[in-house]
């Protein structure tokens, strides 16, 4: 006979909806709430109708709305079910937080961090800021970057920051730039490019991105326009350093696009050029060199003007500097 431990409260308990979970579905709601409990038994109690919002049933994607009320049932587990939740002992990210407010926090987000867990990856920076800020009532990642790029990383700590900058972006009223070493000598100062991508699957299950040259409809029915203005900032021997202000945010949108230019940047190891990554990488550079060096926008609760800068790592600096350099 297993043994039950209760998670949460030993009683029903009713809480009433606040703004950082206002817009929230009710799952999601019910996981923060229910720390430790699995997901697979927090469906079986909304399907069983013991959750009541309203003293109404609802199914899991109900949307919650400000002063809602919740009754959240007592939950029992088995012990070996229950997830094991311990906060670090020393803060992985506090040092590299660029900006916050009791809204925003920005960080530069180190290489070789996934901004969540998956895929092999038990804990991402979503994961970590909130072990390391166990208090916080909302925390949830704006957008995302590459595992291997660094740089400027928003999180809303309020759920109106948070779908206010959804929109922002949406309608591109956000300035990205990003800074990346390519192979090749770029040769225009200011370039627009504008193609298709289509996402598709590897044998393996590992998601790709590909530029869609095929004109046919059902073709550029699936693909997603992507557009992006690149800057050359600076020229090596057969290297070139560019700056992109990014128009869309399509998946992998500058590492396709430079690939398929025949600029592929520096250590990418899915659609970069393996044989020189693999030469560079005994000269120095073991990451791929591409940062998120700045991000203009107004502030989604105030208003106010904000320039986030996130400073060129000192790797991919070191690096840079052992180039040879060609006048621009």
């Amino acid at each position: 006979m297993n043994q039950n431990n209760t998670i949460g409260a030993s009683a029903a308990s009713n809480v009433t909806v606040d703004e950082a979970s206002d817009g929230q579905r009710i799952d999601n709601f019910l996981a923060k709430t229910l720390k430790g409990v699995p997901k697979s038994h927090i469906y079986r109690i909304l399907r069983s109708g013991e959750v009541r919002v309203n003293k109404g049933r609802i199914d899991a994607s109900y949307k919650l709305v400000l002063n809602d009320v919740v009754r959240v049932p007592p939950i029992r587990v088995a012990a070996n079910d229950k997830e094991v939740i311990s906060a670090p002992a020393t803060s992985v990210l506090e040092s590299t937080i660029i900006f916050e407010d009791d809204a925003l926090l920005v960080i530069d987000k180190p290489a070789g961090f996934a901004v969540h867990g998956g895929s092999g990856v038990s804990r991402g920076v979503i994961e970590q800021l909130r072990m390391e800020r166990p208090k916080a009532k909302f925390l949830e990642l704006v957008h995302r970057l590459d595992r291997e790029t660094s740089g400027v990383l928003m999180l809303a700590k309020k759920r109106v920051a948070l779908v206010a900058l959804h929109e922002m972006i949406r309608n591109n009223q956000t300035d990205k730039r990003y800074l990346m070493l390519v192979a090749g000598e770029w040769t225009e100062k200011k370039k627009r490019v504008t193609l298709d991508l289509q996402k598709y699957v590897l044998p393996n299950g590992e998601r790709r991105v590909n530029v869609v040259t095929d004109k046919s409809k059902d073709k550029h029915d699936q693909a997603q326009v992507s557009e992006t203005i690149f800057y050359l900032k600076n020229s090596f021997e057969g290297f070139s350093l560019l700056e992109a202000q990014l128009i869309t945010g399509r998946t992998h949108q500058l590492r396709v696009q430079l690939a398929h230019l025949g600029f592929p940047i520096l250590g990418d190891d899915k659609y970069g050029d393996f044989a020189n990554n693999k030469a560079l990488a005994k000269k120095g550079l073991k990451r791929m060199f591409l940062h998120s060096a700045e991000t203009n926008l107004r502030h989604p609760v105030s208003g106010d003007k904000l320039k986030l800068i996130a400073p060129l790592p000192v790797d991919l600096q070191k690096f840079m500097t052992s180039l040879v350099s060609k006048p621009v």
